[in-house]
């Protein structure tokens, strides 16, 4: 079973990579890192499956399923003016909550 605390949809294609390093500028959290033929992912626990690295490869090298972790939860409370605690995420963490955080 997938769990999306210790592990991420993020896949890296190396023989599609052109080593334009856009995904190293747009990841906010520093997942990829420049490397000699190829970027690589350097710290994949760090990912939080935003798809900002997808959207702007140029060659679809990057692949990440957006939507699915608690970056998209976040998101969306926010858009819709609730509170992450409130119950109503669904995505898994500790006493029904997003990410794991708070108490109800």
């Amino acid at each position: 079973m997938f769990d999306s605390y210790t592990e991420t949809t993020l896949v890296l294609h190396e023989d599609r990579c052109i080593n334009c390093r856009r995904c190293t500028e747009v990841c906010p959290h520093a997942v990829f890192a420049a490397g000699k033929e190829t970027v690589t992912i350097a710290r994949p626990a760090d990912c939080m499956e935003c798809g900002a690295c997808q959207k702007n490869c140029p060659v679809q090298a990057v692949e990440v399923q957006s939507g699915v972790g608690c970056a998209w939860a976040m998101i969306g409370a926010a858009l819709r003016g609730k509170d992450l605690d409130s119950g109503e995420c669904s995505c898994g963490g500790d006493n029904n909550t997003c990410c794991g955080g708070g108490e109800k």
